[in-house]
This record gives C-alpha cells, structure tokens and sequence, in this order.
C-alpha cells in the first residue's frame, strides 16, 4: 500500500507543472471598450462610471447592457443633459471590442441660485463668507459634484463653529433640459450655537491642573471644533496614553453649553528597548532603554538608559516633572555615569544634577545645575576633581520635508555654564559653545549641508591642568573632522618618558573651532552621494592649526535616518591618512 501511495504522489507531481498555468494565470478581459467624441473631465468621468472592463462571459453581458445608461448618468453629473451616444459592438470572441462615441452636447448652465442661512448662522461671518465662496456661480455649467461638495462643506462646517443641530432642510437641483437651465435651492437651519461646557475624564488618570494647561478653551466659549482637536492633540503628544477620545455630549448639554468627554486609556505602563549599532567613532555598541511615560497622575515619567561601547560605555537616569504645561514646561533630574577616550586620557564620570525647560514657540531654553566628579589618567598622571556647575542653554530646530531627511532646515545651539571654588567647585570656569547647522536643497536632487561649532572656556591662572577632559575641547570623528580619528585633535603637551624620551599627548583645547561644508546628489530618493570639506582646530589660545579633512560617501535612507558610509583624508598633513566612517541617524 505505502508504495502504490507513494507512485501516486510522483504522478500528481510530474503532472503538477502541466495545471500550475492555469491556476496560477490572471483571469482575461472579455470585452475592450474605447471612448471617443469628448476629452478632459468628461472623458475621465466616462471612464470612471463605466469601471474596468469585465472578466467573464455574464458581466460582459451586463457591461455591454448598462453602458449607455452609465455614460449618460456620468454626463449628466456634469450639467450635460442632452448628450448622443453611439455604440458600435464587435462581438468577436474571447475578445469582443466597444467603441463608445458622444457628442455630449450643450450644458445646462446655472440660472438661479438660492442659498438662505437660516437660525444663528444667519449672521455668522464665516457661514456667510461659505456661502459667498460656495463655487456655485450663475451662467456656468451646472456641476453635480460641486453641489454635493457644497453641501457637505456646509453641514461640516456648521458642525466645526458649533451648530450641533444644523441640518439641510431644504436642498434641490430643478433642471429644464429644454431651456438648458437650472435652479439650485438650498435652505440650511443652524438652530443654536454651542458654547462649551464642563470637561469629564477620569482624574485617577490626569490631575486636573495639567488637564488645565493642556485646555485649548475655557467654558462659556463657543464652541470650535479645531480647537477640540488641538486639546486632544495635546494630550495625546503627552505620551501619557495609548489613545484619547475628546467629543461632545449633546444629549447632555445644558442650555447652549455642552459637555466635552474625554475617553482615556492609558499607555503601557512599561516599556523596554534593546539596540545595536556601529559607528567607528565609538565602534559596536548594545543598549537598553526603560521608559516609564507616566508614573502617576500628577505626569511623572523616568527614562533609564544603559549603553556599552569598548570606547564609551554609559549609563543614564531621568526623571521628569511637568512644572506648568507637560508640552511645554518640564523640570529634570538626572543622574549620569560614564567612561570615555579624550585623545590620550581616559575619562571616567559621574553626574547627577537638576534643570528645568521651557518651550516658547520655536525656541528652547533651560537652566540647569549639575554636580559632575570626574577622575582622568593619562600614560603617566592621574588627577580627579569635583565641579558645581550652573548654566543656560538656548536652541530652536526648524525644518522642511521628513525629518529623517529634511530638505531644509537650520538648528542653533548656545549654552553657557560657570564654576566657582566658592560654590563647590575645585577650580573657577567659564565654559561657553554655540552650533550651527544648515541644510538647503536649492534644485532638485541637489543638497547643501553645512554645519559650524565654536567654544570656549576660561580658567583662572593656574587652573588649566585642573580642567577635566569632558569640559576641555577636542576634534576628529565622524560629526566632527573627518579624516581624523574620534577625538584625536586637542591641545598637546610634551611629557618625559622614564627612559628619557620625549612624547606628545593630546590633552584637549580651551577653544573650539571646526566648519565643514558638504553637497550631495540624489541617484534616487533613497540612494545619494556626497563630497565634503571639515576644517577646524581644538586648541589652546594663540595656537590654533587648521586641520583639513576631505573625502566622498555614499548615503541610503532608512526611516530611522541615513546610513551614512564615508571615506575621508586628513589633507593638511604631511603624510595623510584615510579614514573610513559608519554612522546612522537623522542629521537634525
């Protein structure tokens, strides 16, 4: 038995290839048509009315049946009422061919139009100016589609300025085919316009103080529904809750106020990451994120961050507190450890401290204090110190296009931050850097980006060798100078070697000063190349040396931003080396 089965099985597959055509094929048209005599709107609104061509025998049948009604109904939705319409049938088989021909006629044209608000929208200037504006104009040909838009424009808008009851009472086409006019009626009766009322929700979820701050309207206002929008739009961009449902409730309004429920459910409570990357600044890299977006009503959220890296190995926590608005006003706490290469020293980290946030329109301003420890070591030296440091920080992003690959944009930096040895710190400082960078695409497939950064910080005499290497400045990387290895380019000092020998460290500038210029061309809209020039120095006062990197990569777009690989020569060098370059991201 089991080998006559099995004779069986490679029978059915040997026949297998002879049926797969069959099975697999598309089903055939069984009737072409073609429409001549009209152009344009009309045509297309033909072509629209009649669908695709049939693809078996009965629907055929009832295409070639239905044709002459579906062309003239597609006519007369655009004011031709007195079309000729001929049809020439070739019923050769499997193929049978249609030649629709029209002669469409005159259209009827608009003779008089009669619009009346009726209610408190009658002298509402936004329902009057949609009247005015209705597109309906005497003397043009009568278009169906314009009229319905009319209406459905009318009854939405009534809806968004509040008339909760406004409805068409009213509403006709009258059309005299022989005198090739028509007359449109329309009667639409707002009844009251609404003001807001109360908002319900669920205060074990939101306190009500920042359900305040997100509020778009008070109570007693009129009733608007872009501006119900924006409030939902807010609370959702909190992040607080998986989905917000903001509506009124008419059946419970009270008088001319109605109202606003607000459904909400909340977001994970929990959420983890893990991430790879690579970037031959800082070489392979793992990482998780725990994110806690709303701890309690009062809008609390923590994000836990750790990240390893040969070369940076980090970990961080913060704590965020809506101050005034979630959106808009946050104060931060944070702790922060961390280990990094600066030239030749060895940084270790830790930072805790405090900062508070605000938006105000495009632009971002903080002020902060952060406790920072850091102990460094370089060949032959170690040193650790303690800084108190408060600051300020200005910024604004601005942008055109996807943000993971803008087609312009300009984003600025300035920060500002100070130590004194009677405020905690072990030294006196002054630290300041600001940033530019611009993109612009001034023709198609053609992209400019330029960037620039600048810093500098004053120490007391005496103090210089007491500057931990995170506040000193340094070069060379892939967002820095390429054509130089990651934060290769400093200051450097001559120290002694025990054998006597002399070496050159680089132990980190007091001023800062790079730009670098970079255009690119898009092959296609994933695919571009680029060709850039970095220049720049980290330096001590007095003894800056322009650095030059120049070099070419290739960009590929990823919805998390470019791929970016990239070859670049250290130039201004004696005996250039290449460097090769992996990075992935957004550029803003």
């Amino acid at each position: 038995m089991k080998s006559s089965a099995l004779c069986w099985c490679i029978c059915l597959l040997q026949l297998l290839p002879l049926f797969m055509p069959a099975v697999l094929a598309a089903p055939a048209a069984t009737l072409e048509y073609s429409v001549t005599g009209i152009e344009g709107d009309l045509r297309k609104n033909v072509r629209a009315y009649l669908g695709a061509a049939p693809q078996n025998e009965q629907d055929r049948l009832n295409f070639v049946a239905s044709a002459k009604g579906k062309v003239r109904d597609a006519l007369q939705a655009l004011g031709y009422y007195s079309p000729e319409i001929a049809i020439d049938l070739q019923r050769t088989e499997p193929l049978w061919s249609m030649q629709v021909t029209v002669e469409p006629g005159e259209p009827v044209r608009i003779r008089d139009i009669d619009i009346q608000l009726l209610g408190q929208a009658a002298n509402d200037e936004t329902m009057l100016a949609l009247v005015a504006g209705s597109g309906l104009v005497a003397g043009e040909a009568l278009h169906h589609g314009r009229f319905e838009d009319f209406r459905k424009k009318l009854l939405s808008t009534g809806q968004q300025r509040g008339y909760l009851d406004g409805e068409i009472t009213r509403s006709r086409v009258e059309v005299q085919v022989e005198a090739g006019t028509a007359d449109i009626l329309i009667r639409y009766d707002s009844g009251a316009r609404f003001r807001f009322g109360a908002v319900r929700y669920d205060e074990a979820l939101i306190s009500p103080a920042l359900v305040d701050a997100l509020l778009t309207f008070e109570t007693g206002e009129y009733y608007d529904q872009s501006r119900l929008r924006k409030f939902q739009s807010n609370l959702q961009a909190t992040n607080f809750f998986s989905s917000v449902i903001v509506q009124p409730l008419r059946e419970d309004a009270l008088g001319d106020q109605v109202p606003i429920e607000v459904t909400l459910h909340a977001a994970k409570r929990h959420t983890f990451e893990v991430g790879v990357g690579y970037s031959t600044d800082t070489e392979g890299r793992v990482s998780m994120t725990w994110r806690t977006p709303k701890i309690n009503r009062y809008g609390h959220s923590q994000v836990t961050r750790v990240e390893y890296s040969p070369v940076n190995p980090s970990g961080r926590f913060t704590y965020s507190i809506p101050v005034t608005n979630p959106l808009t006003d946050v104060a931060q706490l944070w702790a922060r450890l961390e280990e990094n290469e600066y030239g030749d020293i060895k940084s270790r980290q830790m930072e805790s401290g405090a900062r508070r946030e605000i938006k105000d329109g495009k632009w971002i301003y903080s002020y902060a204090l952060r406790g920072l420890n850091e102990s460094w070591d370089d060949l032959y030296s170690s040193l650790s110190n303690n800084y108190l440091l408060p600051g300020a920080s200005l910024s604004s992003r601005e942008h055109s296009g996807a943000l993971v690959d803008p087609k312009g944009g300009f984003n600025q930096l300035y920060t500002l931050e100070g130590g004194n040895q009677q405020l905690g710190s072990d030294i006196d400082l002054l630290r300041m850097t600001a940033e530019w960078r611009y993109i612009a695409t001034p023709w198609p497939r053609h992209r400019l980006v330029t960037r620039a950064e600048v810093g500098a910080v004053e120490t007391a005499d005496g103090d210089r060798n007491n500057l931990a290497p995170s506040l000193s400045f340094f070069a060379g990387g892939s967002q820095s100078i390429r054509g130089y290895a990651y934060q290769s380019l400093g200051h450097e000092e001559t120290v002694i070697q025990p054998d006597g020998t002399t070496r050159r460290l680089v132990v980190g500038g007091n001023r800062l000063a790079i730009a670098s210029g970079e255009y690119q061309y898009y092959f296609t809209d994933t695919w571009r190349g680029a060709l850039f020039v970095d220049a720049g120095d980290a330096f001590d006062e007095g003894n800056f040396d322009t650095k030059v990197g120049a070099g070419f990569g290739v960009h590929y777009i990823t919805p998390v931003g470019a791929v970016r690989v990239e070859l670049a020569n250290s130039v201004s060098e004696e005996n250039p080396d290449w460097y090769f370059h992996l990075t992935i991201g957004a550029e803003f």
